[in-house]
């Protein structure tokens, strides 16, 4: 695939991809949205990368939705909406479904597609002066790109309705309280606090986060039986890995592990 709208650069086995419409606020196109996508699917079968960092260049995270490409200005017939959301669905998916650590740096205002992509990556940084807004009300939609699943779970059922119901800007310290995102810092650090959390997952034992990944998804939706069951599958797994016997050794011999990723 060629790309137009996103950057990507590798270091230290952190895959950082950053949303490059600036002069739009970093709001999302058909292009920019596959792309997306696609890097995040080319990371999951990449052994170089270990951890992926989403961000945004200039002052945003992303606007959500780029309006002149959903409702065009030259005349030309509407789009179906529900084709453009399938876009966002199987980015989300990407990101669920890539068994590695994926943070998300959210450098300025994320807007609706913009708020739930964020949400939807395993850990969220946010600078102090950015924001996050369930837009979709604003133009009668409904919150998309997994709004409607991630927010009750983050947030609980009413403070989730709240939020989609009157479309309220949230700042990143209330977004944090709510427990919507990990953690907030000052603007000008938020690339080295973030920087520096997906080259720590990076060094972690690769293929158990990947498994944690994956059992957290599947908790969103099993009862405790089935969990129970998955754990023990999955730890079965896990137990194989190199990295286990490396933790192991470097317990027993009172050092730190080096773990390979596998």
């Amino acid at each position: 695939m060629e790309y137009r709208h996103v950057l990507r650069e590798l270091d230290a086995g952190v895959l950082t991809l950053t949303l490059n419409r600036p002069e739009v606020l970093n709001s999302c196109n058909r292009q920019m949205t596959a792309e997306l996508g696609d890097a995040c699917t080319a990371a999951a079968a990449a052994d170089a990368v270990r951890a992926v960092l989403i961000t945004g260049a200039g002052r945003a995270f992303c606007a959500g939705q780029d309006l002149a490409e959903a409702v065009p200005s030259d005349g030309s017939p509407v789009p179906d909406i529900g084709a453009i959301v399938e876009g966002y669905n199987q980015l989300i998916l990407a990101i669920r479904h890539l068994e590695k650590p994926v943070v998300a740096a959210v450098n300025g205002v994320a807007a609706g597609a913009g708020a739930n992509l964020a949400l939807a990556c395993d850990i969220v940084i946010a600078a102090e002066q950015a924001s996050f807004i369930q837009a979709f009300v604003k133009i009668g939609l409904i919150p998309d790109t997994g709004g409607t699943f991630f927010l009750p779970r983050l947030v609980g059922l009413a403070r989730a309705t709240s939020l989609a119901m009157l479309g309220d800007k949230i700042s990143a310290p209330q977004a944090k309280e709510w427990g919507m995102i990990h953690e907030v810092v000052a603007g000008d650090l938020l690339m080295d606090a973030a920087g520096g959390l997906a080259r720590r997952l990076a060094t972690q034992p690769t293929r158990g986060l990947g498994l944690t990944k994956r059992a957290l998804n599947a908790s969103l939706a099993n009862d405790i039986e089935t969990q129970l069951k998955l754990e023990a599958e999955l730890q079965r797994e896990a137990g194989h890995t190199a990295d286990h016997k490396e933790g192991v050794r470097a317990f027993q011999e009172k050092r730190a592990p080096t773990f390979v990723g596998r």
